[in-house]
C-alpha cells in the first residue's frame, strides 16, 4: 500500500513536470515569434530607402508621390531662402548617403553646385525636378551669372506635373518594388493639380484684367504671371544675392502710383526691409499702398501652419493676392 502511494506520486511529479515544460516551450515560442515578429517590423523600417530633398517643396512632392514607403528627409527647413542657402558638413553627409537626391535644377540651388556634381559623378541617384520641361515652357533669367532659365519652376501647376513624374522615375529606380503604389500616388496628385489648377483660374478670375498685377519683393512669380494671366512687378531680382537700389524702388513706386495697384506684398522667406521702403515712397507721393499679406515664394510654411504642402500654399497665396488686391 505504501509502495502503489509512493509510485502515484511519483507519477503526478513527473506529469507536472511535463506540463510545466511544455507551458515553458510554448512561452518560449511565444516570446521568439515576437521578437522575430519585432525584428522583422524593425528590419522593414530601416530597409526603406532615404530620400534628400533640398526645399521645401520638393520635400513634400517626394512625400506625395512616395507616400509611406520612402524615409524622406528635407535639407532645407521653412523660411529658408534657397538661392542663398550653404550646406553643413551634416547635410553633405546625408547627400552622401542618401540612395536617392532630389534637387530643384536650374541653379536654384545656387550655393551646391560643386557638391551636387560630386554627387553625379559618384553615380549618385540625382533627380532633378526641372529636366525634362519643355524650353518653351521655361522662362530666361537674364541676371549676371545666372540663368540661363529661371528657377521658379514650381510656380507653374503644368511644370510641377512633370517635375511629378521625374520624382516617380527616380523613387522607381532606387525601388522597382514600389513601383506599382508610385505610379497611383502620382495618377493621384496629378488629378490633385489639376483641380488646384482649376481653384487659381477661378479666383483670378475675380479680379478685373487690370488688376492683376503683382508686386513683391524679389521676382519669384513669373511662372504664375504667365500661366494664371497676371503682370509682376519686383524690387529684386529672380535671386535674392541680388540687392535693390533706391532707383529700383523709386522706379517702382513711380508705376504703382500711376497705376493706382492697392497692394504689395512681401515673402516668408525674404526680408521685408525693401517692401516696406517701397510703401513709404508710394506714400511720400501721394498713393497708399498697403502690404497686402505675406506670401509663400521660395519656401513653404513650417509643420505647424496649413500652408506646409504645396497645394495649400498655392492655395493660400492665390486667395491672399486675389482678396487684398479686389
Amino acid at each position: 500500500m505504501f509502495r502503489r502511494e509512493k509510485m502515484r506520486k511519483k507519477i503526478i511529479l513527473l506529469l507536472a513536470l511535463v506540463l510545466s515544460v511544455g507551458v515553458l516551450g510554448a512561452c518560449t515560442k511565444k516570446d521568439d515569434s515576437k521578437n522575430k515578429e519585432g525584428e522583422k517590423k524593425t528590419e522593414q523600417k530601416t530597409s526603406k530607402k532615404k530620400v534628400v530633398a533640398t526645399s521645401t517643396m520638393l520635400t513634400d512632392l517626394v512625400k506625395q508621390i512616395g507616400g509611406d514607403n520612402f524615409e524622406v528627409e528635407g535639407m532645407m527647413k521653412a523660411g529658408v531662402d534657397p538661392h542663398l542657402y550653404k550646406p553643413t558638413a551634416g547635410d553633405v553627409e546625408k547627400l552622401e548617403k542618401a540612395d536617392v537626391v532630389v534637387v530643384n535644377g536650374l541653379h536654384l540651388e545656387g550655393q551646391m553646385g560643386e557638391i551636387l556634381q560630386g554627387l553625379e559623378k559618384q553615380n549618385k541617384n540625382v533627380v532633378t525636378a526641372a529636366k525634362n520641361i519643355p524650353s518653351d515652357r521655361l522662362l530666361p533669367w537674364d541676371e549676371e551669372g545666372a540663368g540661363p532659365n529661371d528657377p521658379h519652376i514650381w510656380f507653374s501647376v503644368k511644370n510641377w506635373k512633370i517635375a511629378a513624374k521625374n520624382v516617380a522615375e527616380g523613387l522607381k529606380k532606387a525601388d522597382s518594388s514600389k513601383a506599382e503604389e508610385i505610379d497611383k500616388n502620382l495618377a493621384k496628385y496629378e488629378k490633385e493639380l489639376d483641380e488646384l489648377s482649376d481653384y487659381i483660374k477661378k479666383k483670378v478670375s475675380e479680379l478685373p484684367e487690370n488688376q492683376r498685377v503683382l508686386v513683391t519683393a524679389h521676382d519669384a512669380f513669373n511662372y504664375f504671371a504667365k500661366e494664371f494671366g497676371f503682370k509682376v512687378e519686383a524690387i529684386q531680382g529672380i535671386s535674392t544675392e541680388s540687392e535693390a537700389s533706391a532707383a529700383d524702388i523709386k522706379k517702382l513706386s513711380d508705376f504703382l502710383v500711376k497705376t493706382k495697384i492697392k497692394a504689395v506684398f512681401v515673402e516668408s522667406s525674404v526680408p521685408k526691409k525693401t517692401i516696406e521702403s517701397l510703401v513709404e515712397s508710394c506714400k511720400a507721393k501721394g498713393h497708399n499702398v498697403k502690404i497686402g499679406g505675406e506670401l509663400y515664394s521660395d519656401s513653404l510654411g513650417d509643420d505647424n501652419t496649413k500652408e506646409n504642402t504645396y497645394i495649400s500654399m498655392f492655395k493660400y497665396n492665390i486667395d491672399t493676392i486675389v482678396d487684398a488686391l479686389k
